[in-house]
């Protein structure tokens, strides 16, 4: 079993948790995500922290960065409140899947399916872009849609310790039919109880560093509203080149790290 570490943290490492929250807040206000697909791997790079404790780390740092990011879109009514809330009831429900999956399934294959998919969302992004005037129109098939989607985005959550706005920010703008700024505020509303319930998972099994997702959520918070503001500034062709930009930025570090697992692997076989 996995458990946080207990050493005495040092000034380089604090300033490293900090460094590591300025960018995930300043990537969090601008995809409209949490910010775990830059936490995690940054945690298990630059401190050494095992995968599943990064994962866990992350989800739990995500909490407040998600709650600036909301204020910051609903300040400005970019938030579409009642499909955030379907996609945060079936997001609720795939995390705590997420994490009992977390320990039964290769994190090799799930990692190669994500890619795959992050591939397929970057692609599209040329040539889906989106209208900021766009409504997502409610009814009884969008909102049955819209509560899988949230049931995947949270099972993905607590296995791979994202908010899922890497994954539905895409997916309401190009099977949604939303503005790009409101897919982002509704993004955020979605990843705080989605965040929150994958840490409440995590922390019974000892998968979360408390103090350290402290420093990085906390740091994050200062950088998130610059990161909306940004958003905001750009058009959304713009948008969507920035956010394939950073997809591409992350499949590169799962690619990477996949490979090193396969290796890995084999040396040991």
């Amino acid at each position: 079993m996995n458990t946080p570490a207990r050493t005495a943290r040092t000034p380089r490492q604090i300033a490293v948790y900090v460094g590591i929250g300025l960018l995930a807040g300043l990537m969090s206000g601008l995809f409209g995500v949490g910010g775990g697909t830059l936490i995690v791997p940054m945690l298990v790079l630059l401190l050494a922290f095992d995968q599943r404790l990064a994962s866990g780390t992350s989800l739990a740092a995500v909490v407040p960065t998600a709650i600036v990011g909301i204020v910051t879109y609903a300040s400005n009514d970019e938030v579409a409140w009642i499909p955030a809330v379907i996609l945060a009831a079936g997001a609720i429900i795939g995390a705590q899947i997420g994490t009992w999956l977390l320990h039964r399934l290769s994190l090799g294959f799930l990692r190669w399916m994500f890619i795959v998919f992050l591939v397929a969302v970057m692609v599209n992004l040329f040539f889906d872009i989106p209208s900021r005037s766009a409504v997502l129109e409610l009814t009884w098939l969008s909102g049955a849609g819209l509560a899988v989607a949230g049931v995947v985005t949270g099972i993905l959550s607590g296995i791979l310790g994202v908010g899922g706005g890497i994954i539905i920010v895409p997916v309401m703008m190009m099977l949604f039919g939303m503005s790009d700024l409101i897919a982002k505020g509704t993004s955020l509303v979605m990843i705080v109880p989605t965040s929150v319930s994958g840490t409440i998972a995590n922390l019974r099994r000892r998968n979360t560093d408390l103090v350290v997702a402290a420093y990085i959520g906390i740091a994050a918070c200062f950088t998130t509203p610059f990161g909306a503001w940004i958003a905001r500034s750009v058009t959304p062709f713009v948008g969507n080149m920035l956010f394939a930009i950073f997809i591409a930025i992350i499949v590169t570090q799962l690619i990477v790290r996949a490979v090193r697992q396969r290796r890995t692997a084999k040396r040991v076989v």
